[in-house]
């Protein structure tokens, strides 16, 4: 079902068969996103991930569109922490022409100066937009706290600062720099055989910047006690993000943890779900969930809820923190966790676009494809006493953190709660 090439230069080709699919999904991944960026560049990749859409030698930004959306598909890009992909989707005939617009947009993307000033200007209304929403707001808030004075702590996004220290020479440099053969996979999952994949890919990869793959600095953890961070804003209700430090991807824990985060608070079975929404009525969005970067990682705990309940929340939450690290899962709960991220795994692999991103964040953050069943196998042995062990080792207070975006001036009885674990 998976198959891996190295190209010229050292570029990686990864192809996903499912024959009885009618779509192709292609995905130009690169192993680069905001936490390889210095402090004065903050926002570059993200920058760089809107310029890639304005226009290339061939193409105008409006051609660049109606290439993919021509032919009746779909052409979207993101960036993240540590990886930025460039994806489209269509039916599988069209596999060439989907190649041909990724890859040139990667490689002949002109930075005409006047679309950098435009895009500019746009991504400055993206950041007003995301302040404007505080669920948005509390997230960046929490990064900042778990994160401090490090680039896993600033905004994908960057901000109007370093966005207008910026110019072409600072992003075509970054580009040529970090967007080289040996960080980046082309990955194509669906109807596609990999000679084919192979074929539409190789002319390109000569033309592909040489030179090491990137690193970036490791992050720091100095806390020793809780840390609240309120931003007062008028809103109608109270957003809390109350993040967990914890293990990072290549830590054998971190299968424990992605089911401790199931059983907590990732679906309507879950524990906060039922004990805070459920039970007792004090929020309509309460949820959880995990992030596994290369060195680190944490668990975050998210809510919306009326401002006079949020002590009355935190202290709830901190309660179900305490319970599972005194007495771990039920034996009913982690059968159903396990069935719930098995179930997960499972309909991932019916989807050709959810087989492209497995593919594709798998080889840039591991360097090899981690296979569904062994991920099923390795699900399936962790114990309850497992779960327990990774709650008290990282459930404690020196690894707690808290955002809070509210119309309130002070959370003092909030931190004394966080102490309490």
């Amino acid at each position: 079902m998976y198959q891996v090439s190295q190209l010229e230069r050292g570029l990686h080709v990864a192809t996903v068969s499912m024959p009885h699919m009618k779509s192709v999904s292609v995905g130009v991944w690169v192993a680069t996103g905001s936490r390889y960026e210095p402090p004065a560049l903050n926002g570059v990749c993200h920058f760089i991930e809107h310029l890639l859409f304005k226009g290339t030698r061939r193409r105008s930004a409006r051609q660049i569109s109606q290439a993919v959306e021509g032919i009746g598909g779909y052409l979207n890009a993101y960036t993240s922490e540590e990886v930025t992909c460039f994806h489209a989707r269509a039916c599988h005939s069209r596999l060439q022409e989907l190649v041909d617009v990724l890859m040139d947009m990667l490689l002949n993307s002109r930075f005409d100066p006047g679309d950098i000033v435009k895009e500019r200007e746009v991504i400055k209304e993206e950041i007003s937009m995301y302040l404007d929403e505080p669920q948005h707001q509390v997230q960046e808030l929490l990064n900042a706290t778990l994160w401090p004075d490090q680039p896993l702590g600033r905004p994908i996004t960057g901000t109007s600062e370093t966005l207008d220290a910026m110019g072409r020479s600072e992003l075509v440099g970054f580009l040529e720099r970090y967007y080289v053969a040996r960080s980046a996979i082309v990955v194509a999952s669906g109807n596609v055989r990999h000679g084919q994949l192979l074929r539409a890919v190789t002319p390109f990869a000569k033309r592909f910047h040489n030179g090491l793959r990137p690193s970036f600095t490791a992050a720091q953890d100095g806390q020793t006690a809780p840390v609240v961070n309120l931003a007062t804003k008028k809103t109608e209700q109270t957003q809390i993000a109350l993040g967990i430090r914890g293990c990072s991807r290549h830590d054998s824990c971190r299968f424990a943890m992605r089911l401790l985060n199931t059983i907590l608070g990732e679906n309507m079975s879950s524990r906060l779900f039922q004990v805070i929404r459920e039970d007792r009525g004090l929020a309509y969005s309460i949820y959880s969930s995990p992030s596994f970067f290369a060195d680190t990682g944490d668990l975050v705990i998210s809510a919306g809820l009326d401002t006079e309940n949020l002590e009355k929340v935190i202290r709830l939450i901190i309660a179900e923190l305490r319970r599972i690290k005194e007495k771990g899962p039920t034996r009913s709960e982690l059968r159903r966790a396990r069935d719930y991220v098995i179930g997960q795994i499972e309909l991932g692999e019916e989807n050709s676009e959810s087989q492209m991103n497995w593919v594709g964040e798998q080889l840039a953050g591991y360097g090899r494809i981690i296979r569904p069943a062994e991920l099923k196998r390795r699900i399936r042995a962790v114990t309850g006493g497992e779960i327990r062990a990774v709650a008290c080792e990282f459930f404690r207070p020196n690894r707690l953190n808290l955002a809070v975006v509210s119309p309130l001036r002070h959370v003092n009885g909030v931190r004394r709660a966080l102490e309490r674990l």
